[in-house]
């Protein structure tokens, strides 16, 4: 890519956005198209929409929109987006209300409210989207305010808009002098959101209550004009500078709004409920604007603890967004972090993300009251697996269980630094799960916030992870060791497919090489389904609903092969990797391996490296330690 070209071809593109034009042309722009004329709500909601919706039958929605950065929060997304987006959008109560995104730290509210910053920045530059606003109006406010309150009424019916809000001061006196009245030649531009230029975004971060003045939310006088202009209610002595004032036809964000003082939050009441606030020596100043603000549950609790703040606090629609429960989604969410580092070069093994995930999500799950279910199972139930005895009716059970599921545990940003302690090592090329698990674990004494009892429990948990990890492990060396895999596998799959068939319609089978009939083979079928715990008691009905998920699959058109059963497959796997074990044992743990062992370990490792992602360095410490565990 030409970079400076890149750049002067999206400068281009800018200018060819731009929109200048009468009041008169841009009633007429309406009349061909209403959308400008949107509500912020509306503004971020169609924004939101534009990238893309998949419903899931009814059931769930997922907007694409936050994919690349929220990971696994779409419950929380969903909520998000139907109850106070949509439902704002469409001119509900809800519009009058603060968004207040309330979670654990690092849990991705920050990230949300960026995400949507940068989305309304991107969505006014295309047509859908577009802004317009009074040329050189501070506020950059609607044109439509230049229609006088009383023929508002019909103005709506003919352009099929809602009308509300009234001119600033600034405009009413550039109105009266610039124009003298004539609304019709009042200038229009387009304008282009953009949080770097203070146009539709505006941010307010608190700070010491001594220093920071109520100026920054609402503009202040310019003394050097007074004696210029003779008044400070004069508009032309006033800078309407204020976030509140910038924020006005998109976002407006408060950083830790509770950590605010008090008098900075009053501004809000007025602005919420009837959409205007007060500054200087002005009558109320209109502003169509969403505000979102983000803080931890503790401060929040304190928050509404105080019946001081009861009348900002009705005014508050509060969001809770949780910690991510899923092993697959965490490991998303490292990736990213760490792809956003200068550490790219160095390799992680596969897993190794996997089993900070893993460890992660332990500690933020809470233990269920359904009977047999440990957290392993939660957790992977949670992720998408398919647990033996338990149905889609038993997960719905647990995520509404606990209400504040997810509102506590071990965060992120503290897998994140204990990851990168591992990665900065001196000479590192590769990094394996074990040295991630022992950072974790180096890095609790360290962790400011956790009780004694608390150690005790994520110890345990990282001792969970690394068995989960242990089971991973062998399944790597199970894959790469046996010849033909695949091969292997489906031929004892078809096997077995054909027993339990003759055992479900109390057949006879045949020979494939003597054409002899035998009954079906009960201890190869008993040898495949003990290795995923099916009893003796339940290895009718597990052989049963194999065979009414074949009957269904053909009905339905499909072929039910060895993929079709997540299972069986399992069993599969491990019934060819207990046949396998012994010449593993010998072959891994062998410090001086023969001709014929050290071709195999060469084949082995050349299969971890070319299919499973592993590298030269970390394969053969997989290898070493998949054989100290088989000799245990």
């Amino acid at each position: 890519m030409d970079i400076l070209k890149r750049i002067s071809a999206y400068k281009a593109e800018s200018e060819k956005l731009a929109w200048n034009g009468s009041f008169k042309d841009y009633i007429d722009l309406l009349k061909r198209d209403p959308t400008p004329a949107m509500t912020a709500h509306a503004r971020v909601y169609e924004m939101i929409e534009s990238f893309g919706v998949v419903d899931d039958g009814g059931t769930s929605k997922k907007y694409k929109f936050f994919e690349q950065e929220i990971f696994g929060l779409d419950r929380a997304v969903e909520k998000l987006v139907e109850e106070y987006f949509h439902s704002s959008a469409r001119r509900l109560d809800v519009r009058k209300r603060i968004l207040l995104l309330m979670g654990p730290v690092s849990g991705g509210k920050s990230t949300i409210v960026t995400m949507l910053k940068r989305g309304l920045e991107q969505f006014s530059r295309t047509e859908r989207g577009a802004v317009y606003a009074i040329k050189g109006c501070p506020m950059h406010e609607d044109p439509l305010h230049l229609i006088p309150n009383e023929l508002r009424p019909e103005a709506e019916r003919e352009l099929g808009v809602r009308i509300e809000g009234n001119l600033c001061p600034s405009c009413q006196m550039r109105v009266r002098t610039e124009y003298s009245g004539d609304i019709e030649n009042v200038q229009v531009e387009r304008v282009l959101i953009s949080e770097e230029n203070r146009i539709g975004i505006g941010t307010f971060s608190p700070s010491d209550p001594k220093s920071q003045d109520i100026a920054d939310l609402t503009g202040s006088i310019d003394f050097s004009t007074i004696t210029e202009f003779g008044s400070e209610s004069d508009p032309r002595a006033y800078r309407f500078d204020g976030e509140l004032n910038k924020a006005n036809r998109g976002l407006m964000e408060f950083q830790e709004m509770l950590k605010c003082d008090e008098k900075f939050l009053w501004n809000l009441l007025s602005l919420t409920q009837e959409g205007n606030f007060k500054a200087g020596r002005f009558a109320l100043i209109s502003a169509d604007e969403l505000i979102i603000a983000h803080t931890n549950e503790t401060e929040y609790k304190s928050f509404i603890a105080n019946k001081k703040n009861e009348a900002l606090q009705s005014r508050m629609i509060v969001m809770p967004i949780p910690y991510n429960l899923k092993v697959s989604e965490e490991e998303k969410i490292y990736k990213k972090l760490i792809g956003q580092s200068d550490m790219k070069h160095i390799h992680i093994a596969p897993h190794s993300l996997r089993s900070a995930a893993i460890f992660s999500i332990l500690t933020r799950l809470k233990e269920t009251k359904k009977q047999g279910m440990d957290l392993v199972k939660k957790m992977r139930m949670y992720d998408g697996e398919e647990i033996e005895g338990y149905k889609e009716a038993d997960l719905k059970e647990m995520q509404s269980e606990y209400i504040e599921e997810g509102m506590s545990g071990i965060d992120p940003r503290y897998v994140i630094n204990r990851i990168s302690s591992a990665l900065i090592k001196q000479d590192l090329q590769c990094i394996n799960a074990l040295d991630v698990l022992r950072a974790l674990k180096d890095g609790l004494d360290q962790h400011p916030s956790i009780t004694k009892e608390e150690r005790e429990r994520y110890l345990n948990f990282i001792s969970t992870a690394r068995k989960e990890y242990d089971g991973l492990a062998k399944k790597e060396i199970q894959k790469a060791f046996v010849y033909s895999f695949e091969e292997s596998a489906r031929t004892l799959f078809e096997n077995y497919l054909d027993n339990i068939e003759s055992y479900c319609n109390w057949a006879k089978i045949k020979d494939p090489l003597t054409g002899e009939e035998m009954d079906p083979d009960e201890r190869l079928m008993r040898s495949i389904e003990e290795q995923i715990g099916v009893s003796e008691n339940a290895k009718k009905a597990f052989r049963e609903e194999i065979l009414i998920r074949i009957s269904s699959y053909s009905r339905k058109g499909k072929k039910f092969d060895y993929y079709s059963h997540e299972r069986l497959r399992e069993a599969i796997e491990k019934k060819l990797f207990t046949d396998l074990k012994d010449i593993v044992k010998i072959t891994t743990s062998t410090k001086t391996p023969d001709e014929k062992q050290l071709k195999r370990i060469n084949e082995v490792t050349k299969r971890l490296i070319d299919e499973h992602g592993y590298c030269p360095v970390c394969a053969n410490e997989l290898l070493r330690y998949v054989g100290s565990l088989l000799n245990r």
